[in-house]
């Protein structure tokens, strides 16, 4: 089983940046892709960015130039760097971590969700 818990979450003016960290446990961390989706208010859930096991980053096209995706293997944490945020960008940010499963589709593990609020 996997245990997933994001941080970092906080209210930044526009321009800013915020870290968003996801630390992972009880799972073989180094063994599976993770990702980072966000859900603004009366929106749907989008994917962000993912990162495969082997260090291979994609964006959306929303923040691809201005987010950076990374994983520390030996601390099990995803971070997800913010950089020049935007309104647009208001959302709760959820981690997600994709389990492969020999003989089964994949299973993805979310967090509990970290606030990011960008203000004008």
């Amino acid at each position: 089983q996997v245990q997933l818990v994001e941080s970092g979450g906080d209210l930044v003016q526009a321009g800013g940046s915020l870290r968003l960290s996801c630390a992972a446990s009880g799972s073989a961390f180094s063994n599976n892709g993770m990702g980072w989706y966000r859900q603004g208010p009366g929106q749907q859930r989008e994917w962000v960015a993912s990162i495969t096991s082997g260090g291979a980053t994609a964006y959306a096209d929303s923040v691809k130039g201005r987010f950076t995706i990374s994983r520390d293997n030996t601390k099990h944490t995803l971070y997800l760097q913010m950089n020049s945020l935007g309104p647009e960008d208001t959302a709760v940010y959820f981690c997600n971590l994709r389990l492969t499963r020999l003989g089964r589709p994949p299973f993805d593990y979310w967090g509990q969700g970290t606030q990011v609020t960008v203000s004008s």
